[in-house]
């Protein structure tokens, strides 16, 4: 298996612990949904989610599948290791 540097590891925590964050604001707001300060948060992480994602797909290849990451020129999938894999 490919050897990954260690930013690897700490942007994909970063990102594991953004999606933890978001879905835990998500179940909050199924049951208060007008908590306006909840939405601003979950919108903020959000779109920090998609900058951080963004960044770690430029560095080390795609994160996830069926359309929702970018490929470099030649199909890259097979040149980084997998999230699952590391």
């Amino acid at each position: 298996m490919k050897q990954v540097p260690p930013e690897y590891y700490q942007k994909l925590e970063e990102l594991q612990a953004i999606d933890f964050v978001i879905v835990e604001l998500t179940l909050y707001l199924d049951t208060h949904p007008k908590d306006q300060d909840a939405v601003q948060q979950y919108n903020q992480f959000v779109h920090h989610r998609k900058k951080l994602k963004k960044e770690f797909e430029k560095l080390f290849g795609p994160l996830t599948n069926f359309g929702y990451s970018y490929s470099d020129y030649p199909w890259n999938w097979k040149d980084a290791p997998w999230p699952w894999q590391v």
